[in-house]
């Protein structure tokens, strides 16, 4: 290296400097040095069916390889289509209305990016997912915080309410709720479109847990809320549905005009997604069941993996939905949440995510006080019980 290239520094830009390594990346792999059993991130320890990885198998060998077109395969947007249709009664144009994108998290970062501007408002509910801040600081907006509240984590729209200025630009929410598990209802999404009626204010719905509802409740969907589906940008995950988060193929919903604004961010940041698995899901669709029965599925590792707490000095939170478990840990230790997790990985041999991870700086001390750690029950039996086992002795 010459002297003038050893010379060469370039300052981060201001928002990155505080951007550190997902908790997520760093709980999976303190898991993977300790010989830990991996209950932090979202990610199943088991195969989809076989059938899935055969369709895609078939595409493959039947030449359809190259580039599919930029908006998504057309049998997966028409496949994705119909089951709108059959969950939601809604009617959708599979060419204006329907885009696969490469998982949520790239859906969630280009809709941002297509409708948040330098000096715009979004607010989002804490605890909050961990990707939401980055990506609206990234494009330059201003991140506003809306509170959830332990132990339902409910939001209160009057809050919301005075959180709107005329900066707001998007409004963030997601249900089934990730970290809590925690579910928007019918009067929740009534409640909101009065609060935006008659403002410019576009919603961003993260729903990428929607087949994941217990207790026989129904997922109310943007996508069904005639008044909210005109401004809502709805984003799922087959990674989630079809136990193939590493496969990273997702969707978007949106009416056509803000559509072809999230289309024009598409095109550039990873234009379209690999063709054979597309062609995959979409065959794999065509049993309903495959998605219609994961409610239950979940449902009995959910309460699987809580009859193997009930005898734990942990206290469990409500979960209605999703595949995470809240639980409080103040009758086992002091340690602040994020001690605790890593004590619990190194020590009793189990990985989970402290709550505060999911907040904001200045509330990341009261939520390190709370002791509140996030377990993931998307795992076999087995890998459920031997993590009981271990953090029953605590």
């Amino acid at each position: 290296m010459n002297q003038t290239s050893a010379a060469f520094s370039i300052a981060s830009r201001p928002h990155l400097e505080k951007i550190g390594t997902t908790i997520f990346t760093v709980m999976s792999k303190l898991a993977a040095d300790c010989g830990a059993i991996n209950l932090a991130q979202g990610f199943p320890d088991f195969q989809a069916e076989p059938a899935l990885f055969d369709a895609a198998h078939r595409a493959m060998l039947a030449g359809r390889n190259q580039y599919p077109p930029m908006t998504g395969m057309p049998e997966l947007r028409r496949a994705i289509a119909d089951k709108v249709a059959t969950l939601y009664g809604t009617q959708l144009d599979a060419d204006a209305e329907i885009t696969v994108t490469a998982g949520a998290t790239q859906a969630i970062f280009t809709a941002i990016a297509a409708f948040v501007g330098a000096g715009d408002e979004v607010i989002v509910f804490e605890p909050v997912y961990d990707s939401y801040a980055p990506a609206i600081e990234t494009v330059g907006g201003k991140v506003v915080y809306a509170q959830l509240a332990a132990p339902d984590f409910r939001p209160d729209w009057a809050q919301v309410a005075a959180l709107i200025t005329p900066r707001t630009r998007l409004l963030i929410i997601n249900s089934p709720h990730n970290p809590s598990g925690a579910l928007l209802d019918a009067a929740d999404l009534d409640a909101l479109a009065a609060l935006l009626r008659g403002s410019g204010i576009v919603v961003l719905a993260d729903e990428v847990y929607e087949h994941m509802v217990y207790g026989g409740a129904r997922h109310a969907s943007v996508v069904a809320h005639r008044e909210l589906a005109a401004r809502s940008v709805v984003v799922s995950s087959f990674g989630k549905t079809y136990h193939i988060t590493g496969w990273k193929i997702g969707y978007v919903l949106a009416p056509p005009a803000l559509t072809r604004d999230f289309r024009k961010i598409h095109q550039f940041n990873v234009f379209t997604v690999n063709t054979p698995c597309q062609l995959a899901i979409a065959e794999y669709m065509q049993d309903h069941s495959r998605h219609l029965g994961l409610a239950a599925f979940y449902e009995a590792k959910r309460d699987f993996f809580r009859a193997q707490l009930a005898a734990s000095r942990f206290e469990l939170l409500p979960c209605r939905g999703s595949y995470f478990q809240l639980a409080r840990y103040d009758a086992i230790s002091d340690l602040p949440d994020d001690e605790f997790a890593i004590w619990l990985t190194r020590e009793a041999g189990v990985a989970a995510i402290p709550l505060s991870a999911f907040y904001s700086a200045g509330n990341v001390p009261a939520a390190r006080a709370a002791r509140i750690v996030r377990f993931c029950f998307a795992k076999q039996e087995a890998t459920l019980a031997a993590a009981g086992e271990r953090l029953r002795r605590l």
